[in-house]
């Protein structure tokens, strides 16, 4: 059973749907949606039906209504947009209603981004009239069904095939994923304001009281002057750049990886500096006095906000958290954080995706490096991993070079894929993850948010090409997607598994999930956490050796899991 959703201010319009979303019943108008969605929710546990989640779903969060599942009508139109190979175009009801009456397409409302953070937390929980009729609802709906199914008949994409179940689940996991950032934003990161506070002034000193850089901050600029005899501005490049050239030493950049191999008595004085400005900026006092309320760090997650899949959050930098700043998020007391990460995520992915059976046997094992190093580069873990990351990451050369000709030799399946990913790029093809959300055509930027080489890992920029640029993305974007899709499904489990306790999800970051519950719940909520990514690996590939191990850690602070 579906139901539609159309809000109205405080009350809205429904209309009954029935499972192959025709209509079933008139649609009647309600004055109270919150009181209707939670009795339609108790007898009947529809999936709703709107267009988005974001709009709809935090309003009835804070009201103690909590919604089994949805379908995102915006999130939706989304993917089927891309894998019809027309990516970015307009995907709100408006829109997707224009585009199916042969009308012009207007542009999406404006992001809430663009609000300030004060006006942003309010329309968290606001629940505003939607443009739009159920009617609309209804027949885009319908649409939708339809070329979901004739995605088969799409000419093929690099990589994985269109599919229109795997398009349908693709679509239920991004609108549970929805529920679940409605419900993480409202419920809040537990964080200690004093312990953040303290751990500012033990590492920054104390706050000027003008609002300048803190005490460390003045100290160790006046050192990097001296050091480098003359005033420079710490965080201006070109004047570091200068000041470093006048002192016989050329660079390109400031950046760490070239400072650490100078030797001159400026650069760990500069180092220090650049970390502590990072914390200060983006994680000091400032930040903790807009974001920590109540006890609370409460960020708006985006589900799919980055073009693999991966999620993205507007303000706060809830997903760029340091390790150093975890120390203040602790939990309350009688509870814990069960803290989940996965680790060997996208290399485990790839092994079940290309089907490799050699590598697939490795990826069963708990070390997957470990595993290959002993079977392909004579027990050198350091090698093995380099080369599995240079497959994914594109990597062609240097010290990458002999490891890669290894893993050509003994993976030759998986390697082809990777290649295969990055040829298609190269030449303005697109690729598809597992699921079958399909990459940006090369016209749109799509480096923004997505992962570059990991470390050690140097991406092959000979030439310069933007082809060759595109083929690098590529080459990760079916991984790295394929990745967000099994966390998402994690997710979707998880939460269902999570429900009728007093357990909450609390965070979520590409491979890492946090639950804040009871003392008395945590070895529960860690078997089903466990429980989850083993369901999320069977759904999505079915009877694979493949292994996605979870490091749980039941801990009072953040800081201290694995």
């Amino acid at each position: 059973m579906l139901v539609a959703v159309l809000p109205e201010g405080a009350g809205g319009l429904l209309r009954p749907l029935a499972d192959d979303g025709t209509p079933a019943d008139p649609e009647r108008r309600v004055a109270d949606l919150v009181e209707a969605v939670r009795r339609i929710e108790a007898t009947d546990r529809p999936r709703w039906l709107w267009a988005s989640t974001a709009d709809v779903y935090p309003r009835l969060v804070r009201a103690g209504v909590r919604i089994e599942r949805c379908y995102d009508l915006e999130l939706a139109e989304a993917l089927v947009l891309g894998a019809e190979g027309r990516w970015g175009q307009p995907r709100s009801l408006a829109s997707a209603s224009a585009r199916l009456a042969g009308l012009p397409v207007p542009p999406d409302p404006p992001s809430r981004a663009a609000l300030p953070p004060g006006e942003f937390q309010e329309s968290l929980f606001e629940l505003e009239t939607a443009s739009g009729s159920p009617a609309e609802l209804v027949d885009v709906h319908a649409a939708q069904r339809t070329r979901v199914a004739g995605l088969a008949e799409l000419p093929s994409a690099h990589s994985f095939p269109a599919r229109a179940g795997s398009m349908r689940t693709l679509i239920a996991a991004e609108s549970a994923g929805a529920l679940v950032a409605a419900e993480m934003g409202l419920a809040g990161l537990p964080w200690r304001a004093d312990v953040h506070d303290a751990l500012l002034r033990e590492l920054l000193g104390a706050p000027s009281p003008v609002g300048g850089p803190p005490a460390r901050l003045v100290e160790l600029n006046t050192r990097l002057n001296v050091a480098l005899g003359r005033r420079v501005h710490p965080d201006s490049p070109a004047e570091l750049l200068r000041a470093f050239a006048r002192v016989g030493i050329v660079l390109r950049s400031t950046r760490r990886w070239e400072l650490q191999h100078v030797d001159h008595p400026a650069v760990p004085i500069l180092l220090e500096y650049k970390e502590l400005y990072r914390l200060w900026v983006a994680h000091g006092w400032s930040w903790l006095e807009q974001w920590v309320t109540g006890g609370r760090f409460r960020a708006e997650y985006i589900p799919g906000g980055v073009v693999s899949g991966r999620w993205a959050t507007r303000g706060g930098g809830a997903l760029q958290i340091p390790k150093v700043v975890r120390k203040a998020v602790v939990a309350d007391p009688g509870w814990t954080l069960v803290v989940a990460d996965a680790g060997q995520l996208e290399p485990r992915v790839l092994a079940a995706v290309s089907a490799d059976r050699r590598l697939a046997r490795a990826a069963a094992e708990g070390d997957l490096y470990a595993a290959l190093a002993a079977e392909a580069f004579e027990g050198d873990r350091a090698k093995a991993k380099l080369a599995l990351l240079g497959a994914m990451y594109g990597q062609t050369g240097g010290d990458a070079a002999p490891a890669l000709a290894a893993l050509r030799r003994f993976y030759p399946t998986a390697w082809d894929l990777v290649e295969e990913a990055a040829r298609t790029g190269e030449t303005g093809g697109l690729v598809r993850t597992w699921l079958g959300r399909t990459c940006p055509p090369p016209s749109v930027t799509w480096r923004d948010g997505f992962d570059q080489p990991g470390e050690g890992v140097e991406a092959d920029t000979r030439g310069g090409a933007r082809g060759r640029a595109r083929g690098r993305f590529t080459r990760n974007f079916v991984i790295q997607g394929t990745a967000a899709e099994w966390a998402l499904v994690l997710l979707a489990r998880l939460r269902a598994a999570l429900s009728g306790m007093r357990a909450e999800l609390v965070f979520f970051q590409h491979d890492e999930v946090v639950v804040h519950c009871p003392l008395d719940e945590a070895a529960e909520v860690a078997r089903a956490v466990r429980a989850a990514g083993d369901e999320a690996r069977r759904l999505l590939f079915g009877d694979t050796e493949v292994r996605f191990p979870l490091d749980v850690s039941v801990v009072e602070r953040y800081s201290d899991a694995k």
